[in-house]
């Protein structure tokens, strides 16, 4: 099979590997060889005893969220996050250290073929299937030459995601969120915010490495024209202190990418502590792309 393969080819443990199981190999040669680890020399343990292999994508990411009742389903905000610690998505992997919505890529004709090709094959396959599932599809994709391709798919919303898309959503949420349960979205409209959103997550310093709990944060009341989600903090001594790795995300919100970025990043600026981190280029990206 390695042979028929184009490459660059990547190969996945199957099991649980901390995130470490996926390695890409340039070379038919090199993957021949990282298979033989994998699988007889148990490279990963028991997580390579199965091996995923999987066509190389290059391209750019993105999120598109699903709520649905099992039958009917409504279309949230897309989302584009930033998981790298570095700015230019440099450095470790974190949970998540902003995002932006909606993704100017992400145009109608693309989120039309995301629906007609991704969504409503996903909704078919889980009814063919017999599962009942009433709740958040979360769909990585990237965008290949235009194209969107699959690249996972989540049971739940996102972080920092969640944070961009939730308040772009100008109808009352808890009503969908009721049709859901009741099997009720048939007919279910979701009025969207024109506006644009982006998130800054601030960070303890050291992370996603050993970081430091307890410093005390200062400026919240400072952080003007912005959602402030308290994602890591604990109140101690009538101090509001760091509890985590990330520990605050910012939502600010403007008619252009530019002026939702000002707003985030003039919030972020005023919260300090001990050690406070944060990626001061979230969205800079799309804004090249726009170019």
């Amino acid at each position: 099979y390695l042979n028929s393969h184009a490459t660059p080819i990547v190969l996945k443990a199957d099991g649980l590997a901390a995130g470490k199981g996926v390695i890409i190999s340039e070379t038919t040669e090199e993957a021949k060889t990282t298979l033989k680890e994998m699988l007889a020399d148990k490279k990963f343990g028991d997580a390579s005893s199965k091996v995923v292999i999987e066509e190389y994508l290059s391209g750019i990411e993105l999120s598109v969220f699903v709520l649905t009742d099992g039958k009917d389903y409504v279309i949230l905000p897309e989302a584009k996050d930033y998981k790298r610690i570095g700015e230019k998505d440099t450095g470790l992997n974190t949970g998540g250290m902003g995002a932006v919505s909606p993704v100017s890529f992400a145009d109608k004709l693309f989120l039309e073929e995301v629906e007609n090709t991704i969504i409503i094959p996903t909704i078919d396959g889980l009814k063919k299937e017999n599962i009942v599932y009433r709740g958040f599809i979360f769909i990585g994709i990237m965008s290949v030459a235009g194209r969107p391709y699959v690249i996972e798919y989540n049971a739940r919303m996102g972080d920092p995601e969640t944070e961009v898309v939730i308040p772009r959503i100008k109808n009352d949420f808890l009503e969908l969120l009721i049709k859901t349960g009741r099997t009720e979205l048939k007919g279910a409209k979701i009025d969207i915010s024109s506006e644009t959103a982006t998130t800054i997550m601030l960070v303890a310093g050291g992370y996603p490495g050993d970081y430091k709990k307890g410093d005390v944060i200062s400026g919240l009341s400072d952080a003007k024209d912005v959602l402030t989600f308290h994602a890591g903090t604990l109140v101690k001594g009538g101090d509001v202190v760091t509890n985590g790795g990330r520990v605050i995300a910012l939502t600010g919100f403007g008619n252009s990418i530019e002026e939702a970025i000002e707003k985030s990043n003039k919030a972020a600026e005023a919260i300090t502590w001990n050690g406070r981190y944060f990626r001061r280029d979230i969205g800079l990206d799309l804004l090249e792309l726009a170019k």
